[in-house]
């Protein structure tokens, strides 16, 4: 799918200890790529990370990535041809509890990052990942276009909108002007699903710990509609982004990643569907105070189909099936070789694409 550009090359990922990154890892180590990782902590049991055998890494690095010696550090160690940075504080309920912390990470971290590549005058191309949430959601039918506006009524949406203002600023203050620095772009993903994701207050994790418990799924926000799609699908679309950095300048900018229309669906159906591959139930929970949530949001990926060439593979059915699939083969009994299945999975996911 991206030809051999990532054959032999040093990738760095941070958080790599997380849902996307370790996905990102086992799919770069399926191209041939030499990838490294950095991270704050290993993520507790259960999770993605803990099944990938040690070996993939050729650096397994732990730190915090709003620290600008360490990050200097860990650059001058891994010496990345292509960055991928997904270090992140990734939840929307969980930034109302810690927002400072919020914003260090996902603000800070994003500007310390980008800085230390800078003074260090390294020649690598940064893929930055922030989230649909960084759009000044009116909760209208349209689809966002990356020309919108940024903004976030959450602290979570508001630190994703910031920090892509900190990729905008220093692509056009230090990375376009100085030729010995690669080039910087920003990569904003829909709601992403798939196997190994056990974060708390997320819909598909939930649905499996209720489910594994017997208990019904809570549902918080039934008619919430969000653009769902696969890791996979997200995935490839930064892979194809860091691809073409180097080589296509219309491709330093930001990018929408996400499902067609037809995956726009809401939390209740996304349940129902859960529950075709995992017989259970669910309750509606949408009674008492609760955060502010944004109910409905769109995104255009028109950018990313006319300049990349991207467009998303497995539809709404495909992606929820893959993913029960995953936890059932976790989860069901016997032992099974987890990695080995999510590459099988990956291997799928291109030949589905292939095709």
């Amino acid at each position: 799918m991206f030809g051999d550009h990532y054959c032999n090359r040093r990738v760095l990922i941070t958080g790599h200890t997380g849902f996307k990154g370790s996905w990102l890892a086992m799919w770069l180590h399926e191209l041939g790529a030499k990838v490294g990782g950095f991270s704050d902590r290993a993520p507790k049991q259960p999770s993605l990370f803990q099944v990938i055998d040690d070996s993939l890494w050729s650096h397994d690095l732990r730190g915090d990535v709003a620290d600008a010696g360490t990050v200097r550090k860990v650059l001058r160690r891994v010496k990345p041809d292509v960055i991928f940075h997904l270090a992140a504080q990734p939840l929307v309920r969980e930034s109302y509890q810690t927002p400072v912390d919020t914003m260090r990470t996902n603000v800070m971290g994003t500007a310390v990052l980008l800085d230390s590549v800078r003074e260090l005058r390294l020649p690598s191309n940064v893929v930055v990942v922030t989230s649909d949430k960084c759009y000044d959601n009116r909760e209208t039918s349209r689809r966002y276009r990356e020309t919108d506006s940024l903004g976030g009524h959450d602290p979570y949406s508001a630190s994703k909108g910031a920090a892509e203002l900190m990729v905008q600023s220093w692509r056009r203050s230090f990375f376009e002007p100085d030729q010995q620095l690669g080039n910087v772009a920003s990569a904003r993903g829909g709601n992403v699903i798939g196997g190994g994701d056990y974060a708390a207050d997320r819909i598909v994790p939930d649905c499996v710990r209720s489910l594994r418990s017997g208990e019904a799924i809570r549902l918080r926000n039934p008619g919430a509609v969000r653009p769902w799609q696969h890791v996979l699908d997200c995935l490839s679309g930064y892979l194809l982004l860091g691809s073409r950095l180097g080589k296509d300048p219309d491709a330093a900018a930001a990018f929408n990643f996400g499902p067609a229309r037809s995956s726009d669906r809401s939390v209740r159906d996304l349940v129902e569907e859960v529950l075709q591959h995992w017989p259970g139930r669910w309750e509606d929970a949408s009674w008492g105070k609760q955060p502010h949530e944004a109910s409905l949001l769109h995104l255009s990926t028109t950018k990313a189909q006319r300049v990349l060439g991207w467009k998303p593979v497995w539809n709404f059915r495909d992606s929820v099936r893959h993913s029960i699939e995953w936890y059932r083969r976790r989860h069901g009994g016997g032992r099974h070789d987890m990695e080995a299945f999510s590459r099988e999975q990956i291997r799928a996911y291109a030949a589905a694409a292939k095709a």
